[in-house]
């Protein structure tokens, strides 16, 4: 039995959503490229390649990973570049997304014989959180004016679109699209290629998948383009578990449980945005908050239920613990950083990666 923390990667479980990824480029023609923001965690990037068709990026790291360890298309794009990042950028993307005008002209002969790209900003999104709707007032994600753009068409091939952000309903993003089209429709019909993002949940149950490719294929269709998606959690949604053990159990007004974990270094998602961490449910009559052992009086994963009062010792699984959880982790208080296992197709559980002290000093100076 491995030591906890870890996160454990399932095969078998990633496979679902590669297949829907499969399934969708099938029946609509696009193609998918992860987004490594959400998940980079490469020692699994030898299956999700079979079924995806790239990676993309948001920085100069990024976009060397993925050239590096994902076949495919290599599309790099950053919020903004700097002077002496483009070479590299360059040297190790198929093609090169610009966030603003300014940016495309800053590196306007220094791209010249590459694929380039620009960020539109819809000025709509499906985020409901302010901290990530890159719709909110005063973005700086992307140009949002038709005629400033259409002055720079000369220059680019093509457009990214990114307005969805856990989005899981499929009106909604048809709803989005509409007014896309409506907007920047003219000029779509002036590029090659059109990404439109990640942050569309169409592996997630009971997606529409069919209507889904239809209606990219139609977009596809009605302006001559390539389609692209960027999925994140759609790729890796539901394939993972943080597995920690209970190191201490106290009553303080309500029963606490503290675990070898922390949500502020290991699953900083949850801290953002105020949410709890996911378990199998259980409507037992043992109720607990399980805490984080970070000195952050707010490090909490939530309060569970459980069939058996909880001993030290036991071990407790944390479900859906993918999406900006590893590409997140940091060395708060010192916690150790959890290892990374992965569950081969054949059942059989690796342990790929472990941290340790020197990993830690390390990372200081």
């Amino acid at each position: 039995m491995l030591k906890t923390p870890y996160y454990l990667i399932d095969k078998s479980k990633l496979l679902r959503n590669l297949e829907k990824i499969a399934r969708v480029r099938e029946l609509s023609g696009a193609k998918s490229l992860l987004a490594l923001k959400c998940f980079a965690t490469w020692s699994v990037f030898d299956l999700m390649s079979q079924y995806m068709d790239g990676s993309t990026s948001s920085s100069l790291y990024e976009v060397k990973l993925g050239k590096l360890k994902f076949p495919g298309e290599t599309h790099a794009y950053s919020v903004a570049y700097a002077d002496d990042e483009m070479a590299e950028v360059l040297a190790h993307s198929d093609k090169i997304i610009f966030n603003s005008i300014s940016q495309l002209e800053r590196f306007s002969e220094a791209s010249s014989e590459h694929v380039r790209g620009l960020r539109v900003n819809p000025q709509v999104s499906s985020s409901e959180f302010i901290l990530a709707d890159p719709a909110r007032p005063f973005s700086r994600l992307g140009e949002s004016d038709p005629d400033k753009i259409a002055q720079v068409m000369d220059r680019i091939s093509g457009f990214m679109f990114h307005n969805n952000c856990e989005n899981a309903n499929f009106e909604l993003f048809d709803q989005m699209l509409q007014h896309i089209e409506a907007r920047f429709g003219h000029l779509l019909h002036q590029v090659k290629w059109v990404s439109l993002g990640g942050g569309i949940h169409f592996t997630g149950e009971g997606y529409p998948l069919e209507r889904f490719a239809a209606r990219l294929k139609q977009l596809a269709d009605t302006y001559s383009v390539q389609i692209y998606l960027e999925p994140g959690e759609a790729a890796i949604t539901q394939s993972t578990s943080l597995e920690v053990t209970v190191l201490d159990t106290l009553f303080n007004g309500k029963h606490l449980a503290i675990v070898d974990s922390s949500i502020e270094a290991h699953m900083l998602d949850l801290l953002i945005y105020r949410q709890s961490a996911k378990m199998t449910p259980c409507e037992g009559e043992h109720e607990y908050m399980i805490c984080g052992k970070s000195c952050l009086a707010g490090d909490i994963f939530g309060e569970f239920k459980f069939d058996q009062p909880l001993q030290i010792g036991d071990r407790l699984s944390f479900e859906d613990a993918a999406g900006y959880t590893m590409v997140k982790k940091n060395w708060f208080n010192g916690v150790k950083m959890p290892a990374i296992a992965v569950r081969q197709l054949d059942g059989e559980v690796e342990l790929i990666r472990e941290f340790g002290f020197d990993d830690f000093v390390q990372s200081l100076s």
